[in-house]
This record gives structure tokens, C-alpha cells and sequence, in this order.
């Protein structure tokens, strides 16, 4: 029955588009719509089907799609043909990130163009650009308060540079990502300032209330994200004299997703960057999408169903172009922006694996991988056709989330060992060669986050203003360790802006005022490229890192086993520093690689005796892909030395 509904629908709304749009070839658009039509209907309903606009709401969407779809390049409708053709194709392990500030990684974003060979010199070929989008100079929250979703911040260059690193990034097969903030505007966004004049229509844009009764109801379960700066989830709006809803800062209005204007809008806007040429889409705070009183405004079902609507309607107008989700929750919660009640992946086809990032920070405070084997191993498993984007550092804080059970499983307290976490990251714990800080403390709960670069967390910046030669050796150790495990552990990995040149915390935010309030600005720094020459000069540190990660690099890309299709299994070992997993080629599941990571200092070993068979003939004599040479045995173990990784193969 409610399928008919749909067709009829269907066929009344293509009767009523404009007729600029009839005139159009519209031949994939109109066979994607087909084959979608009853699923958007159904989901558009289900959020918006008791509103008496119903049908001239469902017209604009399909207008906007028809719209999206015209203003497809040829060149990016032919991306989206071979990518509908080879649907597994971003599940492969040749693909390596890394993220970035414009302005961190040259001066603007035609800067970024002539630094371009950088990233094929590295090994790179997904490069998420941070926030490009215009926004005000003194409240931007690093580029995510938007002010203009269709404009460039002037002090990065304009839409023509945008579309020139596009071209660029396409000619040297590089996937450009980019992100569409889509739960708040700046307060300096149009919208907002039509809202702030008086204008209803956009004050339905937005959670906009004339007292604290509606607002105190949901502060009664709603969390606070930022308590130290920004505490409470509504502001007074003294031009409207009302009260907004600004869950991250005062100067970010939440958009209402209950009105369907805004969803329109949105997807609007996620079709417009699609054209621009993005390949990837970072779609921000998505768990924060869908608002209901009496929760904690996150992860909402409702949230689930929008993302479900908006790659549902992407999937006709671009199906060529993907989602992340960027949802840094607990890991039963992060799994489902896959797409619940589905096998393929129905919402986001990427998610970051914030947990998995967490874990291998505690693997180095505490030398051992106890915790980090019992979260990786509840970690949920993913859905086909979805993969993890898997990280050591970004752009923003490291939270200790971890599930309380894991933690105890692994024989700590979890307030007591996330304490620990904070204190040896902060540098206070005695020994600690970490250089980190303290972020967004709650007196009430204690908890806390911890902001620092890469190296500057493994001990690198420590250790290089002691001279050590030795405690470099073990801090680039550290470093390359983590990123063995992100490479090989199966997803895309990214790694940050800086990470394969050992770059240090950048204190001179301090003296930025308007980035002196933010210490996430301490790891988002510029790169000196004098002395990024030093990567090219043997002897030097920066030559030791980058080779070494170009080198695991240039590996994964031609092992099929590193490709994502849920072809790993983690292995409990009977040495409490080892993580041990292995990984299969899907195709030849025969062929196989021993992933052995060492998180202690000193030499460790793994019994082979204690393993089991797991498909593998231990009796086999192995390789090292990353070194080359076979690994040392000691009768039936395998040594590793401190902070040792190998990625072994059957001989």
C-alpha cells in the first residue's frame, strides 16, 4: 500500500517539477529516483509526513536533487558511473589519508596546490582539507561556525582556488575531502541573522524559545560539551530577546532538523560540494542532529533516519561521493552511523575509530596492551561495505571514553586509571616523557581531556630538548609503532598534518587572540618547510621518520591483505605488552599477514606454543615486510625489541 502511495506521489511530483528541470537529460537521475523513490518517501515521512506541507516539501526535494544532478560536471558524473560500478572500490588498502589545515600546511589553498607533490612523496592519496568554509575571524571554533556554506574564508583564496585544488588533487588520483558542518551555523550566518531580526521562518531554522521553561526541560539530561568555556546549552539573544540553543558554543546555533526546510537546505548545500568535486564528505557532530526533551540530544534515532535520508538522496543526485561520520561516541553508538537494520552500509560508508585511537594511547602510557586488547576486541564488528578511518592524532582533543567494563576487565579502576591517563599525558606523572595539556576539566566529574601533538606526546619533544640521542631513537620508535597499527589494522588510515616529520607542539597560539582560549590549537601547527627539508638529509630525525613511514606506506598499498573486509582476527597472547592480530586476503584467505606490535620499552617475546594453530602453519619460517629480514627466534618465540612492530609473512 504505502509503496503505491509512493509511486503515485512520484509520478505527481515529476508532473509538477519546473520545467527548466523537465527540459534537462535527466536519463541516470531519473533511474537512481526510481530505484530510491520508496525509501526517501518512507524516510521523509516518517520525519515529516504529519505536516499538512508534506507534499510541497516532498516537490522541493526531489527539485533540489534534479538541481544537484544538472549541475554535475560530466567529468564527476562519469567518476559516479565507475564508482556505482566498483562499489567496494574505497574498501581497498591502497588508500592513505591524512588531514590538514590550509593554512598549517602552506599559506592559502593555492599554496596547498604547489605543496601538492608532498603528499605523493609520502604516500598519500586522501587528503581531508579542515573547514574552508567563511566564517568570523574571532568566533570561527577552528573553521566549524560557519557563517556562508557557499563561501571560501577570504583569508584562504575563493571558490575558483577550490576548484583548481579539486582539479589538481583528480590529476594526481588524491580524494579530497571535505566537511559540511550541518548541526549549527555561526550566529553570523545569514539565517541566524534574519532569525535574530525577527523573521519567523528563520527562527524556525533554529531552537528558538521566548523563556527558560522549554530550555530548563532540556538541561535537565543534556550534557554539557564544553564546560569550562561554554557551560549550558542555551544563550539570550538580547536582539530577539530569546533564548538559542548553542550546545557547543554561544556562538553557534543549533538548526532544527524537525522543520524540513532545513534539511533541504542542508542537502542543498552537501550537493553543491559534491559538484565542487569532493570526493568525501565529513559530515560534523552528526550525533548531535536530532533533539528530543527528556534525552541527551544525541544519538537519537531520529538522527540515524536523517543521515539515512540525506545518502539516500545523495545516492541519486552523486552516488560517486561518500560520508564520514564524525561521531566520536561510544563505540555501540559509533557502529550504527554504518546504518542500523542494514548490511551495507546505509548512513556513512566511513567512521573515525576514535576508540581504537584512544586504546593505543593507553598502550603507551601503560607499556602494556591489556586494555587495548579488550576494547579492540569488543569493538563492534562493522557492516560490508563500510570501513574505519583509523588514527593516532586530528585535529582535536583525545578523550578516554572507554567502556567501563573493558577497563576493569583489563584490572584498573576506571576513574582512578583515567586520572592516571590524564596525568601521564600532562606530563605530571613521574617519568612521563609526554608534553601534553589538560583539556576542558569538569570540576564536578573530574574528567578531563588531553590536547598535544603526536610527537609531543610520544616523547619526542622531550626528549629533543634533553639532546638525547637515545630517547629520540625510542620516541621516533614509539611513533612509528603507532602508526603500524593504524596502517595494517584494517580501515583507511589518516594521519595528521605534521605526524610524518615529527612535529612538536606549537605554543605560539598563546599569543593569538583569537585562538589563546583554545589548547587544541597547541597541536594544529604550521610546517616549517626549510625544515622539512631535513627529511631528505640522512642522519636527522626527520629523515629516520619519514622513511620509515613512507616505507609501511608504499607496503600496505600491495598487500591485499590490509584491504577492509572484515578479514582480521585478534589473537590473545600470553604477553600482556604483545598486540597480536592477523590479517587474511578475503579473496585467498591462505594468504595471510602476523601483525605483533611491542608496547614496552624492553625486548619482548611471543610463544608461538601458546597461540594455537589459527590457520597457520607456526612451523613456517617468516618475513618481515617492513624490514625485510626474518624476525629472531629463540626456539618457538619471536622477539620483538622495545616498541618493535612487525608485519609477518609465511616463507
Amino acid at each position: 500500500m504505502y509503496e503505491q502511495v509512493s509511486h503515485s506521489l512520484l509520478n505527481a511530483i515529476l508532473d509538477d517539477l519546473k520545467p527548466e528541470i523537465r527540459r534537462q537529460d535527466l536519463r541516470h537521475f531519473y533511474t537512481r529516483l526510481g530505484a530510491n523513490f520508496y525509501a526517501i518517501y518512507s524516510l521523509f515521512f516518517t520525519l515529516y509526513g504529519q505536516r499538512q506541507d508534506f507534499k510541497s516539501q516532498m516537490l522541493r526535494l526531489v527539485e533540489t536533487m534534479a538541481e544537484g544532478y544538472i549541475k554535475r560536471s560530466a567529468e564527476l558524473e562519469g567518476v559516479d558511473i565507475e564508482r556505482e560500478r566498483d562499489h567496494n572500490w574505497f574498501l581497498s588498502q591502497k588508500w592513505v589519508g591524512m588531514a590538514l589545515y590550509a593554512t598549517g600546511f602552506a599559506e592559502n589553498l593555492s599554496g596547498l596546490i604547489d605543496k601538492s607533490a608532498y603528499f605523493q612523496e609520502l604516500g598519500i592519496n586522501l587528503v581531508h582539507i579542515m573547514p574552508i568554509l567563511k566564517c568570523p575571524a574571532d568566533k570561527s571554533d577552528g573553521g566549524y561556525a560557519v557563517s556562508d556554506f557557499r563561501q571560501i574564508d577570504d583569508r584562504l583564496g575563493n571558490l575558483d582556488d577550490m576548484r583548481r585544488v579539486a582539479a589538481e588533487f583528480r590529476k594526481r588520483e588524491i580524494l579530497l575531502v571535505l566537511d559540511i558542518v550541518l548541526n549549527h551555523t555561526s550566529e553570523e550566518h545569514e539565517w541566524a541573522r534574519k532569525a535574530a531580526c525577527g523573521e519567523r521562518k528563520y527562527q524556525d531554522y533554529y531552537y528558538v524559545y521566548d523563556n527558560r521553561d522549554i530550555p530548563d526541560m532540556f538541561e535537565q539530561s543534556m550534557p554539557e560539551v564544553f564546560p569550562e568555556t561554554d557551560p549550558g546549552n542555551f544563550t539570550w539573544n538580547a536582539d530577539m530577546q530569546k533564548w538559542v540553543m548553542t550546545v557547543f558554543h554561544d556562538y553557534q546555533w543549533d538548526l532544527n532538523y524537525a522543520n524540513p526546510e532545513v534539511f533541504i537546505e542542508m542537502l542543498d548545500v552537501i550537493l553543491f560540494w559534491a559538484n565542487q568535486g569532493a570526493d568525501v564528505l565529513r559530515l560534523d557532530a552528526v550525533a548531535f542532529l536530532w533533539k528530543k526533551i527528556g534525552t541527551a540530544c544525541q544519538n537519537e534515532r531520529n538522527a540515524h533516519l536523517l543521515l539515512q535520508l540525506l545518502k539516500d538522496c545523495c545516492q541519486v543526485s552523486a552516488p560517486g561521493v561518500l560520508f564520514i561520520a564524525e561521531a566520536i561516541v561510544a563505540p555501540v553508538e559509533v557502529i550504527k552511523y554504518f546504518g542500523e537494520d542494514a548490511i551495507v552500509a546505509k548512513e556513512c560508508e566511513i567512521a573515525y575509530n576514535a576508540t581504537l585511537m584512544a586504546l593505543l594511547w593507553d598502550g603507551v602510557a601503560t607499556r602494556n596492551a591489556r586494555l587495548l586488547y579488550q576494547g579492540v576486541k569488543n569493538l563492534p564488528a562493522k557492516l560490508e561495505r563500510a570501513t574505519w578511518l583509523n588514527y593516532v592524532r586530528c585535529h582535536d582533543d583525545i578523550g578516554f571514553g572507554f567502556d567501563d567494563n573493558d577497563i576493569r576487565a583489563a584490572g584498573y579502576d576506571p576513574f582512578a586509571h583515567r586520572q592516571f591517563l590524564l596525568d601521564y599525558f600532562s606530563g605530571q606523572f613521574a617519568d612521563s616523557p609526554a608534553r601534553g595539556m589538560i583539556f576542558m576539566r569538569n570540576e564536578i566529574t573530574r574528567d578531563a581531556r588531553i590536547c598535544g601533538s603526536l610527537a609531543s606526546l610520544a616523547g619526542l619533544e622531550s626528549a629533543l630538548e634533553a639532546g638525547d640521542a637515545p630517547r629520540i631513537a625510542e620516541a621516533v620508535a614509539r611513533i612509528r609503532l603507532l602508526h603500524g597499527v593504524t596502517l595494517s589494522f584494517g580501515g583507511i588510515p589518516l594521519l595528521y598534518n605534521g605526524d610524518a616529520l615529527g612535529v612538536v607542539n606549537d605554543y605560539s597560539y598563546r599569543n593569538d587572540p583569537a585562538k589563546s582560549g583554545d589548547s587544541r590549537w597547541i597541536h594544529r601547527p604550521r610546517i616549517n618547510w626549510e625544515r622539512a627539508e631535513l627529511r631528505k638529509k640522512q642522519g636527522t630525525m626527520e629523515f629516520t621518520l619519514f622513511r620509515a613511514i613512507r616505507k609501511m606506506i608504499a607496503i600496505r598499498k600491495e598487500v591485499s591483505a590490509f584491504a577492509d573486509f572484515n578479514n582480521r582476527e585478534i589473537v590473545e597472547v600470553d604477553n600482556e605488552h604483545l598486540l597480536f592480530f592477523i590479517r587474511y586476503n578475503h579473496q585467498r584467505p591462505s594468504e595471510r599477514v602476523l601483525v605483533i606490535a611491542n608496547f614496552d620499552a624492553g625486548r619482548q617475546y611471543l610463544d608461538l606454543d601458546a597461540i594455537g594453530n589459527r590457520g597457520v602453519n607456526f612451523h613456517s619460517r617468516f618475513i618481515d615486510l617492513i624490514s625485510g629480514v626474518t624476525p629472531a627466534q629463540s626456539g618457538r618465540r619471536i622477539m620483538l625489541e622495545g616498541y618493535g612492530i612487525y608485519w609477518l609473512s609465511e616463507i
